[in-house]
């Protein structure tokens, strides 16, 4: 609203319709993961809290980004699986993992 533009230009920007607009504004449905890089770009800053776990570290990590688990786990060459338990924060990596990951993600972030 603050820039004036109609739904329909913030919906052309994303290259999604303005229903879709619509709907994340309403709270209907959430962006898909591939959509956040671009509305970050938009709005020029992350809303969210800056991370304090290794879980929120990872999900920031992925709105940033917009990669997919597969993506994610391929980069710092771990199995799906195992970085899917570390963003849901069901398991703490192994030390030697968590050097690595905390490296990964601070790396991420520049």
């Amino acid at each position: 609203m603050e820039l004036a533009l109609t739904q329909k230009q913030v919906a052309d920007s994303f290259g999604v319709t303005s229903f879709t607009v619509l709907n994340w504004e309403k709270g209907y449905t959430e962006p898909p993961i591939g959509s956040y890089p671009a509305i970050l770009r938009f709005l020029g800053y992350d809303p969210f809290p800056e991370p304090t776990t290794v879980s929120e570290g990872i999900f920031a990590l992925w709105r940033v980004r917009g990669w997919s688990i597969k993506e994610a786990a391929q980069r710092l060459g771990v199995d799906e699986g195992t970085w899917g338990t570390w963003e849901r924060g069901t398991t703490v990596p192994w030390p030697r993992y968590a050097r690595l990951l905390e490296r990964f993600l601070a790396a991420s972030h520049n």
